[in-house]
């Protein structure tokens, strides 16, 4: 006998109004951002590239967590690439998803405005 067990899973906040909301909150500290491709407007995923316009970049991608929150991983890892570079990977992941959303900011100081501060 098998005994299977669901978790409920919080509802998650549609895709759509989350990357409304990253745009906004990165206007609001100073910087410039945008939606460079519009994906599934509840579930999509996103990938988020910040430009320090000085020819650098990084790649954020996210993934949610086993309690249904959104994570994020730097995908063109911890280091600012050249933007060509970074370019490339947001090429390479929307050929592999067509449902990807990808935001673009624009910040000399390399704000990524995914998280907010607690203190």
């Amino acid at each position: 006998m098998f005994i299977l067990s669901a978790r409920m899973m919080e509802p998650r906040l549609k895709t759509s109004i989350w990357v409304s909301a990253l745009i906004r909150r990165a206007e609001l500290g100073g910087a410039a951002a945008f939606v460079a491709r519009k994906g599934e407007l509840d579930a999509g995923a996103v990938l988020v590239k910040v430009s320090t316009l000085d020819g650098r970049a990084r790649v954020w991608s996210s993934t949610y967590g086993g309690d249904g929150h959104r994570r994020w991983m730097r995908a063109t890892g911890v280091e600012l690439v050249p933007d060509a570079d970074a370019e490339a990977y947001v090429a390479r992941a929307r050929s592999r998803d067509s449902d990807l959303w990808v935001v673009e900011i624009e910040d000399r100081q390399g704000r990524d405005f995914l998280t907010e501060p607690t203190d």
